[in-house]
């Protein structure tokens, strides 16, 4: 972990019991209640987790950069505004910041060699929407290079631990996110899902995480891997939680081609809302095989909640979910290939030490730079655009993509929302998957298909599997039903506690 200014500071007692006794599993809410309060300033409760941080992360490996001199004068700006009674529901809290936003003056790595040497000379949408409501930027967190990876083990850093198990993997790209709000590093933190980067993480931490509508969240200053399906979203730990960060990191973004124009949406409003006569749409695909038996009881539990809160259930089809895979697995390297292009060792980040010309300046930079997962996708990519397959894998690629599409929009004529498993296992142990990118590829196979038809995701904690590792339970709802989507997971979180569960160690 790079530690920038990691010293003692005055005014802060590291004093982990205390944070243990009171704010660990505090909601943002509460949280934001405390410091409006006076209760606690912004620069106590920054401190009270950096302590946290330096104590946890040299086993979890969840953070890259710490900077708690930067984090600090956050925090105290943060107390400057709420003192003047400018605030916002988030300010002065803590957020970790997932290494592929473009954060000034921090190291954005992307979790790569390739840009171990670069601090980013702007902020990224995402980041300033951050700033502008007083949060604090409390570190950096880990992920797998340039977010390819379902396990967060081919970051140039290093694997993250699973908090419930360290011999277990924490999901990718966005590990590091989910193992500090799992790990109670920060009480929430920022992802990116390409494929199921935020749910899958979200479901093997036991968190909360939401995949937005694609287009909702700015990509401006977000490192792009494959920029028809990237999307950024909030990981926390319950879905009030997701609301409040959602209506900070949702907004229309000039400098993003792919930002959609739209009316603010405030997505607390309906919480509350009782959910009888909803229609949760159960795909007869997702229930067949694949799941584990611990993460299908789990889920089948959850399901049966829902109908006890007035739900009723309704079968629906996907026939093309089996194609989103191989239809993924296609048009994301085929993108990443050319979103990757720009890592030459030209302007900025690793440059190769020796070569002899240009050209040989450029494949050792790029040979030296890049992991082998990066390097297998942009060749991967490379080749399904060249000529001869482009028309054979891309296009067809896109056809097929159209039809998984279509596949959702005739099963929410049926439904209001769809459910199922996040993952068809608990975690995975570390270094189990890591010889087979395929066995690998396929931990995605429920959360993919969202990603490739635009639509918004997420996973929330719905018990325990195998070895006491947490189960997800996937929400997927039509275009722009975030606000729904959360108001049905957060009615679940009132009658369960899978959500304020954490690690026994953590505890004490």
């Amino acid at each position: 972990m790079h530690q920038h200014g990691f010293g003692t500071h005055p005014s802060l007692f590291y004093d982990l019991p205390r944070l243990a006794n009171t704010m660990l599993n505090s909601s943002l809410k509460q949280l934001s209640t405390l410091l409006a309060t006076k209760k606690i300033s912004s620069v106590e409760l920054t401190g009270e987790f950096l302590g946290r941080v330096k104590a946890l992360n040299p086993d979890y490996n969840a953070f890259i950069t710490v900077d708690e001199k930067m984090s600090l004068a956050q925090a105290h700006t943060a107390d400057a505004m709420l003192a003047s009674g400018q605030a916002h529901p988030l300010t002065g809290i803590p957020i970790a910041q997932k290494d592929i936003f473009c954060t000034k003056g921090w190291l954005t790595t992307c979790g790569s060699k390739m840009l171990s040497n670069f601090i980013s000379p702007y902020d990224a949408g995402v980041i300033e929407r951050f700033n502008a409501a007083g949060a604090v930027n409390i570190g950096k967190t880990n992920m797998d290079e340039f977010a390819m990876g379902s396990s967060n083990e081919t970051s140039f850093y290093g694997p993250v631990k699973n908090p419930w198990d360290i011999t277990s993997v924490p999901g990718g790209s966005s590990g590091g996110s989910a193992c500090a709000v799992a790990a109670r590093m920060a009480p929430a933190a920022t992802g990116t899902d390409t494929g199921g980067s935020i749910r899958q993480p979200a479901a093997l931490c036991g968190i909360s995480g939401i995949k937005p509508t694609y287009g909702l969240v700015s990509r401006y200053g977000m490192i792009a891997f494959a920029s028809s399906l990237d999307q950024g979203g909030p990981m926390a730990k319950s879905a009030e939680d997701l609301a409040l960060l959602l209506n900070v990191m949702a907004g229309f973004d000039t400098r993003d081609s792919t930002s959609l124009q739209r009316a603010p949406e405030n997505y607390v409003r309906d919480l509350a809302r009782p959910l009888q006569g909803l229609r949760i749409g159960l795909p007869k695909e997702y229930f067949v095989e694949g799941m584990s038996a611990d993460v299908a009881r789990a889920v089948e539990a959850a399901i049966g909640e829902y109908r006890r809160l007035g739900a009723e259930t309704v079968e629906v089809s996907l026939p093309n979910t089996k194609l989103s895979i191989p239809v993924y697995y296609v048009l994301a390297p085929a993108e990443a290939s050319s979103n990757l292009s720009r890592f030459d060792g030209v302007r900025y980040g690793y440059r190769a030490p020796e070569y002899a010309d240009l050209n040989d300046m450029y494949q050792k930079s790029r040979a030296q730079g890049f992991g082998a997962e990066v390097k297998r996708r942009i060749l991967i990519g490379t080749y399904v655009l060249s000529h001869g397959y482009y028309d054979a894998y891309y296009i067809q690629a896109q056809k097929l993509r159209r039809l998984i599409a279509q596949d959702f929009a005739a099963a929410f004529a049926l439904c209001d929302i769809i459910m199922g498993p996040t993952t068809p296992t608990v975690a995975f142990a570390l270094g189990e998957k890591s010889s087979n990118p395929v066995q690998m590829y396929l931990s995605d196979t429920y959360t993919i298909a969202t990603n490739l038809a635009g639509l918004p995701g997420m996973s929330i904690p719905a018990g325990f599997g195998d070895n006491n590792r947490p189960v997800g339970l996937h929400i997927i709802g039509n275009y722009f039903a975030e606000a729904q989507m959360l108001n049905v997971a957060h009615q679940y979180q009132q009658v369960t506690d899978w959500h304020i569960r954490m690690p026994d160690k953590l505890t004490a």
